[in-house]
């Protein structure tokens, strides 16, 4: 159980207290193994997000274990989940997050100024290039379709090679073509770079290029299943 990048042992969050409170999860317990791509499927309400936002340092479990990369995530103070997050993590959200005075590369060189990786521009250019966009580097997010930007989160979120990546909704702003090219740019960066991807979704179709597909309902895991022929693509139309 303890043989994996991440593990987590009977976790729970409890939001609120009393006759009010809240569990989004309950007792999860789960190993994700690294270089592995994992789909999270659930709908609204079942835990998914909170339980990227526990192993992304981001929230603190009610109670349980939870290991990333060997680290017990518990034992770290503030500035160690900042500092764990900020170099180890990387995120890619529905929306976008860029910031909008920035260029592509500017928004990707910016998180590696933030970690003091050395050759920033360089690095960021190379991961602009990894997602297909090294000749927009000089777009700002207003000039980029949603798919373009989409992208250039990815890139900011792979620049500083992290050993996580955590993906939540990352095609639900996008069209369904769009999406497609932005679900199969995830999967080849996994395949190419060997990085452990945890994405959280509600399409179901998407499970089709998982590695392995952990089914969630009322902030319980219900279901895991190994997939043996992960596709390379989907049709992400309902």
């Amino acid at each position: 159980m303890r043989d994996g990048l991440v593990v987590l042992d009977r976790v729970d969050k409890t939001y609120g207290e009393g006759p009010s409170a809240v569990d989004a999860l309950r007792s999860v317990s789960l190993t994700v193994p690294s270089g592995e791509l994992v789909v999270v499927l659930g709908p609204s309400g079942s835990g998914k997000t909170t339980l990227l936002n526990m192993i992304g340092a981001l929230e603190r479990p009610t109670r349980g274990s939870l290991v990333v990369a060997g680290r017990e995530l518990e034992a770290l103070d503030e500035g160690g989940r900042t500092e764990f997050r900020r170099d180890r993590i990387g995120f890619v959200f529905q929306f976008f997050n860029l910031v909008p005075s920035l260029t592509a590369l500017e928004n990707v060189a910016l998180v590696l100024e933030l970690t003091g990786r050395d050759e920033a521009e360089k690095r960021a250019g190379s991961a602009l290039d990894a997602v297909g966009l090294g000749e927009l580097w000089d777009r700002f997010p207003a000039q980029l379709s949603g798919g373009e930007q989409q992208r250039v989160a990815i890139a900011r979120a792979i620049a500083k090679d992290p050993l996580l990546v955590l993906c939540d909704e990352p095609t639900g702003a996008l069209d369904l073509e769009t999406g497609r090219l932005v679900l199969e740019q995830i999967r080849r960066l996994n395949r190419a770079n060997g990085t452990t991807v945890l994405m959280v979704t509600h399409n179901s179709a998407i499970a089709a290029m998982a590695d392995r597909v952990l089914r969630m309902r009322s902030g319980e895991v219900v279901g895991i299943e190994r997939n043996e022929r992960p596709v390379e693509a989907v049709d992400v139309s309902w």
